[in-house]
């Protein structure tokens, strides 16, 4: 096998491999041997069967094996010789012409073929003692929690018969059943009995509930909407129907009581446990917040003090996946790019800068963590499965199998883990200095913060994984 390096550019490696014809006869040969011990054919005993025969028999489908295996060797030995660390997997080049892949495949010719790698940077560390962060505190207002529990109360609040001839009006619960109708004909998903409807919620399609004011018990009506185009159901977007309304009763929200008895509806024994709960609740999320908040922060002195070349592709990988949330995005909202007062050509080109530094900070965190040698325990890794598994009532058997036989998918478990453990490293060598914000400061500027947070995700996020296994041969 003979190796020639024929690119490097930038973050780009090209080889040529020459896999010599004698070379590919004697691994065919030994595969062949190989097989002739555990061959078992009709009229030979095994063992016995002859090489030449199974060579007729294996030899195309054993060869291509032996191809399959010596590119794969060839890739470890560029890896290993040139001490590389790849973006993505190789991607090979075999020669267009055929013939020479037929030689190769009687192993009565050599075979030559491209290796294309992207690796990633050499980045070297720098230090951030001189870096100082803020860190938004806030104080859970007692506000907040009485805007809480009104609305647990709101929510958990009851209703009354209004009579037969009162009027519905907003705020009102109708019970209603319903027929609905496309030219004339009735559609999966449009017959319903005995359901509650609270005008005023928006919980049916726009215009139906409008359309319900005034009405009384037992009278019936009418109702003509059209399904957003942005409907759910795409055989319903669009369209035009009429629902036949009966209403069964109309009830009236009876007084919010926050009292005890709240309480021992969300299993607690008294209003004042309620309120402790809800304030340690908000407090937890305030911390969350805060937490966000200066992790923003300490990635933004990061992005300040690195600069490095990117490997193209997995630019281009982080940008697609995020530029098709965007677009997925403006279809929900039916939005467009005048809309948000902007171009296509100049949101594409903010948005590829969000994910250049999301990959730069990715591959930033990753080699921190390598080399402060972090580790993700098992018990870590098991528990935040189960919090994932949790996210899908019913399902948490199919989850759980699914991460547990997919390690692509588990090392998207793994990264968020190994980045909040390199964040709680670097920020150990910061200077970190509380600051009491109100709440509206703590919870201001999300959106923008939110899309500019590294993501080490698909290589930086095997890197990651690499870094672990590192320190954890290196503990060992």
């Amino acid at each position: 096998m003979n190796v020639t390096e024929t690119l490097s550019q930038g973050l780009k490696r090209e080889f040529q491999v020459v896999l010599n014809a004698a070379d590919l006869k004697t691994r065919l040969d030994d595969s062949l041997q190989d097989l002739q011990g555990k061959a078992k054919i009709n009229g030979f005993r095994p063992g016995k069967v002859p090489v030449a025969h199974l060579r007729r028999l294996y030899g195309r489908s054993v060869m291509s094996d032996v191809l399959q295996n010596a590119v794969n060797e060839a890739n470890q030995k560029i890896v290993a010789d040139n001490n590389l660390k790849l973006a993505f997997e190789p991607q090979i080049r075999f020669p267009e012409n055929k013939d020479e892949i037929e030689a190769a495949m009687e192993a009565k010719g050599d075979l030559a073929f491209t290796v294309a790698l992207e690796v990633l940077p050499k980045i070297e560390l720098v230090d951030i003692s001189d870096v100082s962060l803020v860190k938004p505190v806030a104080e859970v207002p007692d506000a907040d929690v009485d805007a809480a529990l009104l609305r647990m109360a709101s929510g958990n609040r009851t209703y009354s018969a209004k009579g037969e001839k009162a009027k519905a009006e907003t705020g009102d619960r109708l019970m209603i059943s319903y027929v609905g109708t496309i030219d004339g004909k009735a559609f999966e998903g449009g017959t319903g009995e005995g359901i509650p409807l609270d005008l005023g919620s928006g919980q049916f399609i726009p215009g139906f509930e409008e359309q319900l004011e005034g009405v009384k018990q037992g009278e019936t009506r009418t109702i003509k909407v059209t399904f957003p185009e942005n409907y759910g159901a795409a055989h319903l977007a669009g369209q035009a129907a009429e629902f036949v309304v009966t209403v069964t009763e109309v009830q009236g929200p009876d007084a919010i009581k926050i009292d005890d008895e709240l309480a021992k509806a969300f299993g607690m024994e008294s209003l004042d446990a309620l309120k402790t709960a809800v304030s340690e609740q908000i407090g937890r999320d305030f911390g969350a917040q805060s937490r966000r908040k200066l992790k923003k922060s300490l990635l933004d002195a990061l992005d300040g003090k690195y600069t490095f070349e990117l490997p193209p592709t997995l630019v281009d990988q982080e940008f697609n996946s995020v530029w098709s949330q965007v677009e997925a995005d403006m279809k929900q909202a039916n939005k467009t790019f005048a809309d948000e007062d902007t171009t296509e050509d100049a949101a594409r080109a903010d948005y590829r800068k969000i994910a250049e530094r999301r990959v730069r900070l990715g591959l930033v965190l990753a080699e921190i963590g390598e080399q402060a040698k972090v580790q993700i325990s098992d018990d870590e890794v098991t528990q935040a499965l189960i919090e994932r598994a949790r996210q899908f009532p019913g399902q948490e058997k199919q989850v759980w199998e699914f991460y547990r036989k997919n390690p692509q998918a588990l090392a998207e478990i793994r990264a968020p883990i190994f980045e909040e453990k390199v964040v709680d490293h670097l920020l150990g060598q910061v200077k970190v200095e509380d600051q009491t914000v109100s709440r509206e400061a703590l919870y201001a500027d999300d959106e923008v913060e939110a899309a500019t947070e590294a993501k080490p995700k698909k290589a930086a996020a095997k890197k990651s994984k690499k870094a672990e296994d590192k320190a954890e041969d290196a503990s060992a």
